[in-house]
């Protein structure tokens, strides 16, 4: 990424360029991503191409002002990341479902980056609700975020999972790997029915004081510990994106047909 698109990215979540790329300013960047730039999957109901490169993944973010999920967030923030001087490796995770069984090898992208000060830290900022800010990657012990209390667990087999108020988020590999490996199991996800992306247009963003979900036309907000849901009139669907997310669509998404396109759509 050149100067010019680092600086279109950085205005995009409303950050400074930094004078250090130390953990301080790295913390600052995390928490202003979750906030500016929302997590969705509104591409996999708009019939839109999900494409893993770092140009593509930029220009979605910063050019048409959206989001995206792991792949595409984290993707994209590592980028931004190296060319602001941080060490970045990305990282691939499996994630539980509720009977505790792993989803499918490179089931989700998170980062582990070196600050110039020399911290180590788990960065993600595509798992939806989930740590405010960065991670210590070697810290065992619990850690206090305002999203809970998180965990690093190592396991018996050279695993880490990420456990949040006791309970397991996901569990990362520690080898790097490079952002084509994760372009089968986005194409899994895009496609396959049993991929609860495929359930429902999802887009998520946290908030000053909370968060703001649209699932389908199913509009939750929670503030200061309070929490309201209404389901919104089709006529509201697309000013709620455009209002809350600041993204503008000509259509609304509508759940995806369960027809798999070709392999080849996520490259």
């Amino acid at each position: 990424m050149d100067k010019e698109r680092a600086a279109a990215y950085l205005k995009r979540i409303g950050a400074a360029w930094p004078s250090v790329p130390d953990a301080d300013a790295l913390r600052e960047l995390h928490l202003r991503h979750l906030r500016a730039v929302p997590f969705e999957n509104l591409s996999i109901h708009l019939g839109e191409d999900i494409v893993l490169t770092p140009d593509a993944l930029v220009d979605k973010i910063v050019g048409a002002g959206r989001g995206g999920f792991c792949y595409e967030l984290n993707g994209a923030f590592a980028d931004l990341l190296r060319t602001l001087g941080y060490e970045v490796d990305l990282l691939a995770a499996r994630v539980p479902d509720d009977d505790g069984r792993l989803g499918p090898p490179y089931d989700h992208l998170a980062l582990r980056v070196v600050t110039a000060d020399g911290a180590r830290l788990l960065a993600d900022v595509g798992f939806g609700r989930h740590s405010h800010h960065p991670l210590a990657y070697d810290a065992r012990a619990e850690q206090p975020d305002p999203g809970g209390v998180f965990r690093l667990a190592d396991t018996p087999e050279g695993d880490t999972d990420v456990l949040l108020d006791g309970r397991p988020q996901y569990r990362f590999e520690q080898r790097p790997r490079v952002l084509g490996d994760f372009e089968a199991t986005c194409w899994w996800h895009r496609t396959c029915p049993a991929s609860h992306f495929r359930q429902s247009p999802v887009c998520s963003l946290l908030t000053a004081d909370g968060r703001v979900t649209l699932s389908d036309r199913t509009l939750v907000r929670t503030a200061g510990g309070d929490r309201t849901e209404r389901t919104l009139d089709e006529a509201e669907v697309l000013p709620a994106y455009r209002e809350l997310f600041g993204i503008t669509l000509e259509r609304a998404p509508a759940v995806a047909p369960l027809t798999p396109p070709t392999p080849g759509g996520a490259r």
